[in-house]
């Protein structure tokens, strides 16, 4: 029994990690590699792995960094199940269509500038119809309950409290005469964030494999940061200005609506106009009306209070088409312009920044990680210039990073959430296993876990394998 990393390791995007036995290979999601060009090259690479010998793979959650690459394992012939919750796999199929047409995008523009100069052209990581091949393998399941996804694996779902849907695994491993049990966080969610339940770890483990983005600090409270987010759409709104937020369309997106609409509902602020700027939102929204059973007791408690939902804010508007999201740069006034992608890496909030954070009078709201070699990441340290498609842009709106609006959980909740997890079959401390985050932050969080609980803690690196003992 043994866990391969092929993803993620060191880094917080491309999550994809290998358990396998001698009967079973099941892969744990399989996600894009995000940042700057030297990440997004590592998308191309051969996988280190035949997808044509999976027996199933396991889907934390509908996030791109963890889902983006299941088109490509098609594509090289992955037939088998993929089990995801009901709520994922409705994001999922939303997710996939939109990178397929980014990456048929990218390719198309590459191939243009390849043409002038007679090379000849690329084909896009993966199409349309390479997505719509994804969406016939992918088997819901429900929270607590257990899924045989190959000889001698059996999964259970836990609330993972990170996005709608979203899932920790606990993975029961039989080999011969031993049993074993391994632990996929998925990525952990921040306790309070509006819309969503608050993470569910699962009961016991004998190994954790853990995510660590934010494992050397702590977010600010969610009480804080709702309080600093109110104070900049005020100031926003009374003095005519714009607020742009680079987000997740299906997510952040939603959450910030929620606080917005609530904003609203309690009078603290006269309506304005709200953009959600992504051709995928509406059907984001739609999802996240389908599920709501899946919602937080407070959001409930919100629904019946304003009587039309949490999401049915008035003044919001779901931006489909190029033309409409153009004609938002030539509007004056206050508002609030939600884009994609959330970490600046491509879509429309690239072209928000290039008309807008020149500008004095904008505000750039930062609401969650940004990856290194990321736009969003040199606005974060404070950059005095930016390069956005192809051009430098002198950075002259105010911008404000809310780390607690993050979806990951910070420093202390990651070591609560691992405390909670009891000694598995093998009757021992779990070994924990970190990754899903940079260097820096997974070593802190590595020393917290090894002194405070007294667990074994390994930082595997790209292609690294560990045992299951």
């Amino acid at each position: 029994m043994r866990v391969h990393f092929y993803g993620a390791a060191g880094e917080v995007t491309g999550s994809c990690s290998l358990l396998a036995t001698s009967s079973a290979k099941v892969l744990v999601d399989c996600g894009l590699h995000q940042g700057g060009r030297e990440e997004y090259a590592r998308n191309f690479r051969e996988l280190p792995f035949d997808p044509r010998t999976l027996d199933a793979v396991l889907l934390t959650h509908a996030h791109i960094d963890h889902c983006g690459r299941l088109p490509l394992l098609v594509k090289r012939g992955f037939a088998g199940p993929i089990y995801a919750t009901e709520a994922t796999c409705d994001l999922a199929e939303i997710m996939l269509r939109d990178s397929a047409k980014l990456q048929e995008a990218d390719a198309f523009r590459i191939n243009a500038r390849r043409a002038l100069n007679g090379e000849p052209p690329i084909e896009p990581l993966y199409t349309g119809e390479d997505a719509e091949k994804v969406f016939p393998l992918l088997r819901p399941v429900k929270y607590g309950g257990t899924t045989e996804a190959a000889p001698g694996v059996k999964v259970r779902w836990f609330d993972a409290g990170h996005m709608l849907g979203s899932a920790s695994l606990h993975v029961t491993v039989t080999e011969e005469d031993r049993t074993r049990v391994v632990v996929f966080s998925g990525d952990i969610g921040h306790h309070g964030s509006a819309i969503l339940r608050d993470p569910t770890p699962p009961p016991d483990a004998d190994l954790v494999v853990m995510e660590s983005t934010y494992g050397d600090r702590d977010h600010r409270t969610m009480e804080a940061t709702v309080e600093e987010f109110t104070g900049i759409i005020k100031e926003a709104v009374w003095d005519r200005e714009r607020v742009i937020v680079p987000s997740f369309a299906v997510g952040r997106a939603q959450q910030l609506i929620y606080h917005l609409h609530e904003m609203i509902h309690t009078e603290q602020v006269p309506r304005f106009p709200v953009f959600v700027d992504s051709p995928m939102a509406s059907k984001a929204f739609e999802v996240y009306k389908k599920h709501s059973d899946l919602y937080d007791s407070e959001s409930q408690d919100f629904a019946r209070r304003d009587g039309h939902g949490v999401l049915a804010m008035e003044g919001l508007r779901l931006v489909e088409s190029a033309e409409e999201s153009k004609r938002l740069n030539g509007m004056f006034g206050s508002s609030v312009v939600i884009a994609p992608s959330g970490m600046c890496t491509g879509g429309r909030i690239l072209h928000h920044l290039r008309h807008n954070v020149w500008r004095k009078g904008v505000h750039i709201m930062i609401v969650g990680f940004q990856a290194a070699n990321t736009v969003g990441r040199r606005l974060v340290d404070g950059a005095d210039t930016i390069r956005i498609m192809g051009s430098t842009v002198v950075v002259r709106a105010k911008v404000h990073t809310l780390n607690g609006f993050s979806a990951h959980a910070g420093q202390s909740e990651l070591l609560n959430w691992a405390r909670a997890i009891r000694p598995g079959p093998a009757g021992k401390p779990p070994a924990f296993v970190l990754n899903h985050g940079e260097d820096v932050p997974r070593k802190v969080l590595a020393g917290r876990l090894g002194n405070e609980l007294k667990v074994g803690v390994s930082m595997p690196a790209w292609g690294e394998s560990l045992p299951i003992l």
